[in-house]
């Protein structure tokens, strides 16, 4: 497949497309949204930071969360998105800059894996500090990442991943691997409309972003240095401990 030549799909498309792929689901199968919905309810104010499309604060608000809810996020279209629900405070922004609030929040999120898109050391640690400034005392930063060790890259080229939007699109959604340098990955996602009898798919559109993959002394060095306790780490939802064959790392930090 090759780059396309015109804009056919569009950021909002993408921000679409983003929720037909990563639906939230409260109580249903998605184990990471068993693992912050409660987390979240039980909150009188949360900030989310990368939100996205905001579905886990649309989800927290519809289950009847009746405190302060924030969620932050530089992509634009996915904002414009989240804003269908008037019940939350939607604002664009960094994860670097909700040291805005100080002391506002008992508990920040960052799900998603929202937290591998902070790819400099300085990036991590003024986004750290930030949060950080944004908790009240004793508050919670609750987020996960993917544990290094999995190496969940190597999977993400195989196969193709069939989406239906609700205007009746049919996509094709497929991955690749542009380089690995350090502990960062950079990633394309490749969205396609299916060929037809037997013709190659058509590209509409390539989406590039590097990842990081942080270990665990690592992270909780990050985490030390900007004032935060590991109050709980595990390596998945339901409180696995990390070991050699954890795939992700479940941080609950505290601050100090």
């Amino acid at each position: 497949m090759t780059e396309p030549t015109d804009s056919v799909f569009s950021d909002a498309d993408v921000a679409e497309l983003y929720d037909v792929l990563n639906p939230w689901n409260s109580g249903g199968f998605r184990a990471d949204a068993a693992f912050y919905d409660p987390r979240i309810l039980a909150a009188a104010s949360v900030l989310d930071v990368g939100c996205g499309t905001g579905s886990a604060l649309k989800a927290a608000r519809a289950a009847g969360h009746t405190g302060r809810l924030v969620g932050i996020d530089p992509d634009v279209a996915a904002l414009e998105r989240a804003r269908r629900c008037d019940e939350v405070a939607w604002v664009e922004g960094r994860a670097a800059d909700v040291g805005r609030w100080p002391g506002a929040f008992e508990l920040a999120v960052m799900t998603g894996n929202a937290f591998q898109c902070l790819i400099e050391d300085d990036d991590v640690r003024a986004s750290l500090a930030a949060v950080r400034t944004a908790l009240c005392p004793g508050g919670r930063f609750a987020f996960e990442t993917r544990h290094p060790q999995a190496r969940a890259w190597q999977d993400w080229p195989i196969g193709v991943t069939r989406a239906q939007l609700p205007d009746g699109r049919v996509l094709h959604v497929t991955y690749q691997i542009d380089a690995i340098v350090g502990d960062v990955v950079h990633v394309a996602e490749i969205t396609a409309s299916p060929g037809v009898d037997a013709a190659p798919d058509r590209v509409l559109r390539v989406d590039r972003m590097p990842l990081r993959f942080l270990d665990v002394p690592k992270l909780n060095g990050f985490l030390a240095g900007a004032g935060f306790a590991i109050g709980q780490q595990h390596g998945g939802w339901v409180g696995e401990p990390l070991s050699p064959q954890s795939t992700m790392i479940v941080t609950v930090a505290r601050r100090l």
